[in-house]
């Protein structure tokens, strides 16, 4: 008895919706074209909305810290300032980006965004790490800053917030600078904290290292979040 021929398809066949050996299941998703027209556009305006409230915030934060850190000689508070203005820019640039009247022009935009973004981080780590060098060789010693210690806290409080909705937003969007962007709010929240710790610390026990030490692990992160934007990486984000 002959053995029996196995069955062939007939058509074209649906790709494997298996993904590749070491993909990264939280990446975003290259583009958003799968959505809705409608959808689409509630996205990019609520985007819109989210680097709205992010550069008003980050503008009163930039005004408040580098004057206090400016009146309390602190190396860290002034480069969360600076981080501040980064903040701002990097999100005036994904603003740019969503005022693109379509999908398509958007993601046109798309590198440019990412590029100002990956500057900005690169000339923040530039400065305040050559600062805080500058700081720990000479010993320098901040002065107390009441007014920094309730900036890093109100921040280490709003920040979550704002990154949060804007990485949703931007992930089902499969917008890479909107989620880079919110990466950038969320690196804000991580320095505030590193702030605080470093503010609280000096003025406690006078460790006056703590300081520009804090300043440093700013600058650390800022190098690596540089990188992944210049990448577009924003894998498990």
């Amino acid at each position: 008895m002959s053995a029996q021929l196995p069955l062939i398809p007939i058509g074209p066949t649906r790709p494997s919706a298996v993904k590749p050996s070491g993909a990264c299941p939280s990446a975003v998703e290259p583009s958003g074209a799968h959505l809705s027209a409608a959808r689409q556009a509630t996205l990019a305006r609520r985007i819109r909305w989210f680097v709205a409230a992010t550069i008003a915030y980050n503008v009163i934060e930039a005004i408040v810290a580098i004057s206090a850190g400016t009146v309390a000689s602190s190396t860290a508070l002034i480069g969360f300032g600076l981080d501040s203005v980064v903040e701002v820019a990097s999100a005036a640039a994904v603003a740019w980006q969503f005022t693109g009247a379509d999908h398509e022009r958007r993601e046109s935009r798309e590198r440019a965004a990412l590029r100002v973004i990956a500057v900005s981080f690169f000339a923040l780590a530039g400065y305040v790490g050559s600062e805080s060098v500058r700081a720990l060789l000479n010993a320098h010693r901040p002065d107390h800053s009441t007014v920094g210690l309730i900036l890093a806290a109100l921040s280490l409080a709003v920040m979550p917030v704002l990154s949060t909705a804007q990485r949703r937003a931007g992930r089902e969007l499969g917008s890479v600078s909107a989620v880079a962007d919110s990466k950038q709010t969320l690196l804000c929240t991580y320095l505030s904290a590193v702030l605080l710790v470093g503010l609280a610390v000096n003025s406690l026990f006078g460790w006056w290292w703590a300081d520009p030490a804090a300043a440093l692990v700013i600058a650390a992160v800022a190098v690596k979040e540089g990188r992944e934007a210049w990448r577009g990486d924003t894998c498990c984000a």
